[in-house]
Protein backbone atom coordinates (compact mmCIF):
# COMPACT_ATOMS: atom_id res chain seq x y z
CA UNK A 1 0.00 0.00 0.00
CA UNK A 2 3.09 2.46 1.16
CA UNK A 3 4.32 1.79 -2.25
CA UNK A 4 1.46 2.58 -3.90
CA UNK A 5 1.46 5.63 -2.70
CA UNK A 6 4.95 6.54 -3.46
CA UNK A 7 4.79 5.74 -6.97
CA UNK A 8 1.57 7.28 -7.54
CA UNK A 9 2.65 10.80 -5.52
CA UNK A 10 4.74 11.82 -8.48
CA UNK A 11 1.98 11.12 -11.21
CA UNK A 12 -0.76 13.16 -9.02
CA UNK A 13 1.85 16.34 -8.89
CA UNK A 14 2.61 16.04 -13.05
CA UNK A 15 -1.14 16.04 -13.62
CA UNK A 16 -2.01 18.61 -10.53
CA UNK A 17 0.48 21.11 -12.52
CA UNK A 18 -0.67 20.25 -15.86
CA UNK A 19 -4.19 21.27 -14.84
CA UNK A 20 -3.14 24.20 -12.99
CA UNK A 21 -1.30 25.46 -16.66
CA UNK A 22 -4.57 24.99 -18.14
CA UNK A 23 -6.51 26.86 -15.50
CA UNK A 24 -4.14 29.62 -15.89
CA UNK A 25 -3.76 30.07 -19.70
CA UNK A 26 -5.07 33.13 -20.94
CA UNK A 27 -8.21 32.85 -23.26
CA UNK A 28 -7.06 34.17 -26.89
CA UNK A 29 -10.21 35.78 -27.66
CA UNK A 30 -11.07 38.56 -25.37
CA UNK A 31 -14.01 40.95 -24.69
CA UNK A 32 -13.38 44.75 -25.11
CA UNK A 33 -13.01 47.06 -22.27
CA UNK A 34 -15.74 48.94 -23.17
CA UNK A 35 -18.38 46.96 -25.05
CA UNK A 36 -21.17 48.69 -27.11
CA UNK A 37 -23.96 47.30 -27.84
CA UNK A 38 -25.56 46.03 -31.26
CA UNK A 39 -27.17 48.74 -33.94
CA UNK A 40 -31.55 48.22 -33.19
CA UNK A 41 -32.46 49.74 -36.24
CA UNK A 42 -30.72 46.72 -38.36
CA UNK A 43 -31.40 43.20 -38.02
CA UNK A 44 -28.97 39.92 -38.60
CA UNK A 45 -26.88 41.87 -41.71
CA UNK A 46 -23.76 40.29 -41.82
CA UNK A 47 -20.81 42.08 -43.34
CA UNK A 48 -17.22 41.16 -44.50
CA UNK A 49 -14.76 43.99 -45.18
CA UNK A 50 -11.32 43.71 -46.64
CA UNK A 51 -11.48 40.36 -44.44
CA UNK A 52 -7.78 38.65 -44.28
CA UNK A 53 -6.90 35.71 -41.83
CA UNK A 54 -4.06 33.60 -40.86
CA UNK A 55 -3.66 31.41 -38.07
CA UNK A 56 -1.20 32.34 -35.07
CA UNK A 57 2.16 31.75 -35.63
CA UNK A 58 1.55 31.25 -39.49
CA UNK A 59 3.43 33.59 -42.02
CA UNK A 60 0.11 32.63 -44.62
CA UNK A 61 -3.04 33.69 -45.04
CA UNK A 62 -6.02 31.19 -45.11
CA UNK A 63 -8.61 33.97 -46.28
CA UNK A 64 -7.39 37.29 -47.96
CA UNK A 65 -9.55 40.51 -49.20
CA UNK A 66 -12.95 38.71 -48.44
CA UNK A 67 -15.73 41.69 -49.37
CA UNK A 68 -19.72 40.66 -49.04
CA UNK A 69 -22.92 41.39 -46.88
CA UNK A 70 -25.92 39.62 -46.26
CA UNK A 71 -29.18 40.83 -46.29
CA UNK A 72 -32.11 39.66 -43.79
CA UNK A 73 -34.37 36.99 -44.85
CA UNK A 74 -31.77 35.14 -47.64
CA UNK A 75 -29.71 32.40 -47.95
CA UNK A 76 -25.30 32.87 -48.52
CA UNK A 77 -23.84 29.58 -49.15
CA UNK A 78 -20.00 29.35 -48.95
CA UNK A 79 -18.91 26.66 -51.58
CA UNK A 80 -15.18 25.55 -52.77
CA UNK A 81 -12.91 23.28 -52.64
CA UNK A 82 -11.33 21.08 -49.89
CA UNK A 83 -8.70 23.94 -47.94
CA UNK A 84 -10.10 26.30 -49.56
CA UNK A 85 -11.29 28.27 -46.51
CA UNK A 86 -14.94 28.21 -46.34
CA UNK A 87 -15.16 26.79 -42.68
CA UNK A 88 -12.59 29.22 -41.57
CA UNK A 89 -14.87 31.89 -43.29
CA UNK A 90 -17.97 31.16 -41.07
CA UNK A 91 -16.01 30.37 -37.38
CA UNK A 92 -14.91 34.42 -38.02
CA UNK A 93 -18.19 35.35 -37.75
CA UNK A 94 -18.56 33.77 -33.22
CA UNK A 95 -14.98 35.06 -32.72
CA UNK A 96 -13.83 30.96 -32.39
CA UNK A 97 -10.70 32.99 -33.92
CA UNK A 98 -10.25 36.95 -34.28
CA UNK A 99 -9.52 38.29 -38.38
CA UNK A 100 -6.01 39.42 -39.10
CA UNK A 101 -7.01 42.11 -40.90
CA UNK A 102 -10.22 43.97 -41.98
CA UNK A 103 -13.85 44.15 -40.06
CA UNK A 104 -16.50 41.62 -39.86
CA UNK A 105 -19.88 43.83 -39.22
CA UNK A 106 -23.02 42.35 -37.51
CA UNK A 107 -25.34 45.32 -38.09
CA UNK A 108 -23.57 48.03 -38.53
CA UNK A 109 -21.74 47.25 -35.30
CA UNK A 110 -17.72 45.50 -35.04
CA UNK A 111 -17.84 42.14 -33.77
CA UNK A 112 -14.97 43.03 -31.78
CA UNK A 113 -16.57 45.89 -30.31
CA UNK A 114 -19.54 44.03 -28.04
CA UNK A 115 -18.90 41.09 -25.41
CA UNK A 116 -18.47 37.56 -26.80
CA UNK A 117 -21.74 36.68 -25.09
CA UNK A 118 -23.95 39.44 -27.26
CA UNK A 119 -22.01 38.19 -30.02
CA UNK A 120 -23.20 34.25 -29.97
CA UNK A 121 -26.67 34.79 -28.66
CA UNK A 122 -27.39 36.22 -31.77
CA UNK A 123 -26.21 33.31 -33.58
CA UNK A 124 -27.35 29.43 -34.12
CA UNK A 125 -24.46 27.21 -35.08
CA UNK A 126 -24.34 23.87 -36.95
CA UNK A 127 -21.42 22.44 -36.67
CA UNK A 128 -21.10 19.60 -39.21
CA UNK A 129 -19.94 17.08 -36.13
CA UNK A 130 -23.26 17.48 -33.88
CA UNK A 131 -22.08 18.40 -30.25
CA UNK A 132 -24.83 16.46 -28.03
CA UNK A 133 -24.55 15.47 -24.77
CA UNK A 134 -26.11 12.65 -22.63
CA UNK A 135 -29.26 13.46 -21.90
CA UNK A 136 -32.23 13.43 -23.62
CA UNK A 137 -33.63 14.38 -26.98
CA UNK A 138 -35.58 17.68 -24.91
CA UNK A 139 -32.77 18.78 -23.23
CA UNK A 140 -30.62 18.55 -26.28
CA UNK A 141 -32.70 20.66 -28.71
CA UNK A 142 -33.63 23.21 -26.12
CA UNK A 143 -30.07 23.38 -24.80
CA UNK A 144 -29.89 26.75 -26.42
CA UNK A 145 -33.16 28.46 -25.24
CA UNK A 146 -33.94 27.71 -21.53
CA UNK A 147 -37.43 29.11 -21.77
CA UNK A 148 -38.02 26.48 -24.87
CA UNK A 149 -41.37 25.21 -23.94
CA UNK A 150 -42.64 21.31 -25.35
CA UNK A 151 -44.48 23.50 -28.48
CA UNK A 152 -41.13 24.81 -29.71
CA UNK A 153 -39.32 21.83 -29.29
CA UNK A 154 -41.58 20.15 -31.22
CA UNK A 155 -41.64 22.51 -34.09
CA UNK A 156 -37.79 22.79 -34.07
CA UNK A 157 -38.18 18.84 -34.55
CA UNK A 158 -40.68 19.06 -37.39
CA UNK A 159 -38.70 21.59 -39.40
CA UNK A 160 -35.20 19.57 -38.89
CA UNK A 161 -37.21 16.54 -40.11
CA UNK A 162 -37.04 14.33 -36.76
CA UNK A 163 -41.11 14.04 -35.55
CA UNK A 164 -41.19 10.80 -36.84
CA UNK A 165 -38.28 9.29 -34.86
CA UNK A 166 -39.70 11.33 -31.83
CA UNK A 167 -42.99 9.86 -32.66
CA UNK A 168 -41.70 5.97 -32.99
CA UNK A 169 -39.06 6.46 -29.76
CA UNK A 170 -40.51 4.95 -26.85
CA UNK A 171 -40.05 8.01 -24.49
CA UNK A 172 -40.71 10.49 -27.01
CA UNK A 173 -38.95 13.96 -26.17
CA UNK A 174 -37.59 12.18 -23.29
CA UNK A 175 -35.76 9.24 -25.11
CA UNK A 176 -32.38 8.87 -23.82
CA UNK A 177 -29.40 10.18 -25.64
CA UNK A 178 -25.88 8.50 -25.38
CA UNK A 179 -22.72 10.37 -24.88
CA UNK A 180 -22.04 12.23 -28.62
CA UNK A 181 -25.23 10.72 -29.59
CA UNK A 182 -23.28 7.41 -29.78
CA UNK A 183 -26.83 5.67 -30.21
CA UNK A 184 -28.46 7.59 -33.27
CA UNK A 185 -27.31 8.11 -37.09
CA UNK A 186 -25.27 10.68 -37.93
CA UNK A 187 -28.09 11.68 -40.22
CA UNK A 188 -30.09 12.09 -36.71
CA UNK A 189 -27.36 13.88 -34.92
CA UNK A 190 -27.07 16.53 -37.52
CA UNK A 191 -30.65 17.17 -37.45
CA UNK A 192 -30.88 17.14 -33.48
CA UNK A 193 -28.16 20.11 -33.74
CA UNK A 194 -29.98 22.08 -36.55
CA UNK A 195 -33.22 21.57 -34.44
CA UNK A 196 -31.22 22.83 -31.09
CA UNK A 197 -30.74 26.03 -34.03
CA UNK A 198 -33.79 26.62 -34.64
CA UNK A 199 -35.29 26.22 -30.91
CA UNK A 200 -32.99 29.09 -29.99
CA UNK A 201 -34.43 31.33 -32.50
CA UNK A 202 -31.43 33.14 -33.51
CA UNK A 203 -31.25 35.89 -35.68
CA UNK A 204 -28.25 34.81 -37.77
CA UNK A 205 -27.47 30.69 -38.47
CA UNK A 206 -24.94 29.48 -39.64
CA UNK A 207 -24.52 25.72 -41.16
CA UNK A 208 -21.13 24.50 -41.63
CA UNK A 209 -21.13 21.26 -43.56
CA UNK A 210 -24.52 20.49 -41.56
CA UNK A 211 -26.12 18.66 -44.11
CA UNK A 212 -23.64 15.99 -45.38
CA UNK A 213 -24.97 12.95 -43.48
CA UNK A 214 -28.51 13.64 -44.47
CA UNK A 215 -29.96 11.91 -47.27
CA UNK A 216 -30.94 14.29 -50.69
CA UNK A 217 -35.08 13.81 -50.12
CA UNK A 218 -34.73 14.35 -46.27
CA UNK A 219 -32.14 17.33 -46.76
CA UNK A 220 -34.42 18.93 -49.57
CA UNK A 221 -37.30 18.53 -47.42
CA UNK A 222 -35.63 19.78 -44.19
CA UNK A 223 -34.32 23.41 -46.24
CA UNK A 224 -38.08 24.03 -47.49
CA UNK A 225 -39.03 23.98 -44.08
CA UNK A 226 -36.16 25.79 -42.75
CA UNK A 227 -36.44 28.22 -45.41
CA UNK A 228 -40.34 29.48 -44.05
CA UNK A 229 -38.87 29.82 -40.89
CA UNK A 230 -35.95 31.72 -41.27
CA UNK A 231 -37.81 34.47 -43.76
CA UNK A 232 -36.91 37.07 -40.67
CA UNK A 233 -33.31 35.37 -40.09
CA UNK A 234 -29.87 35.38 -42.50
CA UNK A 235 -28.37 31.98 -42.99
CA UNK A 236 -25.02 31.14 -44.41
CA UNK A 237 -24.56 27.54 -45.66
CA UNK A 238 -21.06 25.94 -46.36
CA UNK A 239 -21.77 23.42 -48.05
CA UNK A 240 -19.71 20.45 -50.30
CA UNK A 241 -23.09 19.53 -52.61
CA UNK A 242 -24.07 22.11 -54.83
CA UNK A 243 -27.63 20.61 -54.74
CA UNK A 244 -27.85 22.16 -51.29
CA UNK A 245 -26.89 25.20 -52.62
CA UNK A 246 -28.03 25.91 -55.86
CA UNK A 247 -31.44 27.99 -54.79
CA UNK A 248 -29.49 30.65 -52.34
CA UNK A 249 -29.93 33.91 -52.87
CA UNK A 250 -25.82 34.48 -53.07
CA UNK A 251 -22.85 32.14 -53.45
CA UNK A 252 -19.63 32.55 -52.62
CA UNK A 253 -17.20 30.62 -54.17
CA UNK A 254 -13.63 30.40 -52.29
CA UNK A 255 -10.70 29.00 -54.32
CA UNK A 256 -7.14 29.56 -51.89
CA UNK A 257 -8.31 31.64 -49.66
CA UNK A 258 -10.05 34.59 -52.16
CA UNK A 259 -13.06 34.98 -53.59
CA UNK A 260 -13.48 33.66 -56.76
CA UNK A 261 -16.93 34.63 -57.96
CA UNK A 262 -20.04 35.80 -56.37
CA UNK A 263 -24.04 35.59 -57.33
CA UNK A 264 -26.80 33.38 -58.06
CA UNK A 265 -26.17 29.66 -59.34
CA UNK A 266 -27.12 30.65 -62.85
CA UNK A 267 -24.85 33.84 -63.00
CA UNK A 268 -21.93 31.40 -61.35
CA UNK A 269 -22.30 28.88 -63.97
CA UNK A 270 -21.81 30.92 -66.82
CA UNK A 271 -19.48 33.54 -65.58
CA UNK A 272 -17.05 31.28 -62.73
CA UNK A 273 -15.08 28.59 -63.91
CA UNK A 274 -14.40 27.35 -60.13
CA UNK A 275 -18.14 26.95 -59.66
CA UNK A 276 -19.12 25.43 -62.74
CA UNK A 277 -16.47 22.89 -62.72
CA UNK A 278 -17.18 21.91 -59.23
CA UNK A 279 -21.11 21.88 -60.03
CA UNK A 280 -20.09 19.69 -63.12
CA UNK A 281 -18.26 17.24 -61.11
CA UNK A 282 -20.95 16.52 -59.24
CA UNK A 283 -24.71 16.96 -61.04
CA UNK A 284 -25.46 16.62 -64.88
CA UNK A 285 -26.19 19.95 -66.97
CA UNK A 286 -29.68 18.83 -66.82
CA UNK A 287 -29.93 18.91 -62.84
CA UNK A 288 -27.82 21.87 -62.81
CA UNK A 289 -30.49 23.29 -65.28
CA UNK A 290 -33.49 22.22 -62.97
Amino acid sequence: MVSMVFVMMPRATVSAQRIAEVLETEPGIKDPQNPISFDTDTKGKVEFQKVGFKYPGADDYVLKDISFATKLGQTTAIVGGTGSGKSTLVNLIPRFYDITEGQILIDNTDIRSVTQYALRDKIGYIPQKAGLFSGTIESNIGYGNENADEDLLKKAARIAQLTEYIDTAENSLQTPISQGGANISGGQKQRMAIARAVAKQPEIYIFDDSFSAIDFKTDAALRKALKKETHNATVLIVAQRINTVMHAEQIIVLDNGRIAGKGTHKELMENCTVYRELALSQLSMEELSA
